[in-house]
């Protein structure tokens, strides 16, 4: 038996998984071993008082489901006020060992979080392993030496986060720094609200991935290496269409003396014969994936040092002559504004499953394309966009402060996140900001218009394959995209301000919706496309209302509210030159029961109306 990158499978046991075709558990999609802990799950906790003898553990405590936030019905404690400062602790076992695949091809113990807000310090046994700081992404620790030498032992693992409720420096997205939900914003999100996990890894191990797509025919992989490895070691790229039924062939290339990071340029030659390149290409439509095996070979042709499953989407997206493009064609985006937040469990998705089912709601409605606003969601739920084919919007969680604190971790945090999920075919557009949240006088303000520029500006340094936008809904420095945010309920009205080329001149060159310009600090239009990224958010609560519900327009019953859908999309399909469009929003979300479904996913009237009044068909 022979596994797809050629190695004898006797050499890896258990064999690795397809990674196009996991069933979404796994953490970190793409990259995919054979074993894992899943530590999630019963843990101690405490939030009362902040003592540093509990780093050992600490008595008195209550129990908390993890990964769900201490502010959630489904953590066990909900609690909604404000938690300063949490502290977790867990059991560590020989069982816990087993899973993660440790052993003699696998000595080193990887200790993973997938994210905790704020600020997370990590101790086991008392013995501190490190800290880390922003609350949306992932961390991670070699705890080898820490867990000692005894496989038998147990070990106590403990977690202190520190999150500051009133600390507007913070990236805190739709988490409201009031003690109650006000306005757009919702209640908060605390400490461990991701997957915690174990890994067994080698010696020399393969620590990221990072796939490119350099072209239609082209892509790059980025393989970060760790640990000690042999002189003359070499990196082997084996890919395959499993749909097809395909080998498309394997690449090596020998790692350089002392390097840490190996590029490989992995041709995907079938795709060079334009005529057939349709076949395999990554679109919402056609949502095809390569699995690959990327090995870490020794010098001297024996067992590979370490191996992961992984997966890419051809695919390239751009703009060009006022159309988004994808994959060189013009692609008209419909997407819906997507908060990712679940009453029950608040940020956190209340299962694995949730996150597929989401994905396939949005489609189900009618949707090519999903906002994420305010939020780096879970990475299994950009694999299920990946796998069943939906266009993401990658967008941070903004500050509300204009500081060198707040400046210095939104964009250290949006780093992070770029980095995490850039190799994700479905991520098409890079949002760093949102309606100037944190740059509230962007408009006049030189410092902030420059931050602006920085940040879309890094964003490309990071990633120049995808478009920009340097401040989604208004007041733009230096976009790839114009999008403009418009709760006008009337559909006439809004067809008429987006109807032809005279009333894009007259909407870019003046003031917008809510009474801002649309490009400031010296942009001009340079013929980017324009999208209307948030409209619509019409209320409509059939059955109980809640007193404090809201939206921009209200409907009284099921066909005035599906009779408004349709009238301000029938306004933006009359449209000349708009490239595309973003509906808010999927779900009632606490106060804002603006929603095409209700907060527990249920759709407000059958969804085939729904979907008839987003695509007109």
């Amino acid at each position: 038996m022979h596994s797809l990158d050629g190695t004898d499978a006797a050499h890896r046991s258990p064999a690795l998984p397809l990674a196009s075709e996991q069933d979404g558990t796994y953490p970190r999609p793409q990259v995919l071993r054979a074993a894992w802990a899943d530590l999630d799950g019963t843990w101690s906790f405490r939030n009362t008082g902040d003592d540093p003898a509990w780093r050992t553990g600490f008595p008195d405590a209550r129990d908390i489901t993890v990964p769900f936030p201490p502010e959630s019905p489904a953590s066990g404690i909900d609690e909604p006020g404000f938690h300063p400062v949490v502290w977790y602790a867990r059991t560590l076992t020989r069982a816990d060992l087993d899973a993660a695949g440790h052993g003699d091809a696998a000595p080193r113990l990887v200790l993973h979080f997938g994210a905790v807000d704020h600020r997370a310090r990590v101790w086991i046994d008392g013995q501190f392993v490190g800290e880390h700081e922003g609350g949306h992404t992932p961390f991670s620790f070699d705890v080898t030496e820490a867990l000692g030498a005894d496989p038998d032992a147990e070990h106590t693992l403990v977690v202190r986060a520190e999150d500051d409720p009133h600390d507007v420096t913070q990236p805190r997205g739709k988490q409201d720094w009031h003690e109650h939900p006000h306005a757009i914003w919702y209640r908060r999100t605390t400490g461990i609200w991701q997957t915690v996990w174990l890994e067994a890894v080698p010696t020399a191990s393969i620590e990221r991935l990072r796939w490119t797509n350099v072209d239609h025919a082209t892509m790059r992989l980025t393989v970060r290496l760790a640990g000690e490895r042999p002189a003359g070691a070499r990196i082997r790229v084996a890919s395959r269409w499993h749909e097809g039924d395909e080998d498309l062939g394997t690449v090596e290339t020998t790692v350089p003396e002392h390097a840490h990071e190996v590029e490989v340029v992995v041709p995907v030659a079938r795709q060079q014969n334009g005529q057939a390149e349709d076949e395999l290409v990554w679109t919402p439509e056609t949502p095809r994936l390569v699995d690959a095996v990327v090995s870490l070979l020794p010098a001297d042709g024996g067992a590979p040092l370490d191996a992961v499953s992984t997966y890419f989407g051809v695919r390239t997206v751009g703009t060009d002559g006022g159309a988004f493009l994808l994959n060189g064609r013009a692609y008209d985006v419909r997407s819906v504004l997507n908060q990712g937040y679940w009453p029950e469990s608040h940020l956190a998705a209340p299962s694995r499953e949730a996150l597929r089912r989401e994905v396939e709601l949005i489609k189900e409605l009618g949707f090519t394309a999903a906002r994420n606003h305010q939020k780096i969601e879970d990475p299994r739920f950009l694999f299920w966009a990946d796998r069943l084919g939906l266009l993401v919007w990658g967008e941070a969680p903004g500050a509300y402060a204009f500081t060198p604190l707040a400046v210095q971790r939104l964009v250290r945090e949006w780093m992070d996140a770029v980095e995490r999920d850039a190799s994700h075919p479905s991520i098409v557009t890079w949002v760093p900001a949102n309606e100037s949240w944190g740059v509230q006088h962007i408009a006049t303000d030189p410092a902030q218009q420059a931050y602006a520029r920085a940040l879309a500006d890094v964003t490309r340094a990071l990633d120049p394959t995808r478009p920009v936008i340097s401040n989604d809904g208004w007041e733009h420095t230096n976009s790839d995209i114009t999008t403009i945010h418009d709760y006008e309920g009337d559909g006439t009205r809004l067809a008429a301000t987006y109807a032809d080329d005279a009333a894009r001149t007259a909407l870019l060159g003046g003031r917008g919706p809510a009474d801002r310009r649309i490009l400031v600090g010296g942009a001009v239009d340079g013929g980017q496309p324009v999208m209307l990224t948030e409209f619509g958010g019409v209320d409509f609560q059939p059955g109980a209302r809640r007193e404090d519900g809201w939206g921009y327009t209200s409907a009284v019953d099921g066909d005035d509210w599906v009779a408004r859908i349709t009238a301000l999309y029938d306004g933006v399909r009359a449209s000349a030159f708009l490239a595309g469009s973003c509906w808010t929003q999927l779900t009632d979300t606490m106060q804002e029961t603006n929603g095409l479904l209700n907060a527990d996913r249920t759709p407000k009237v059958p969804i085939e109306r729904i979907r008839a009044a987003v695509t007109g068909r």
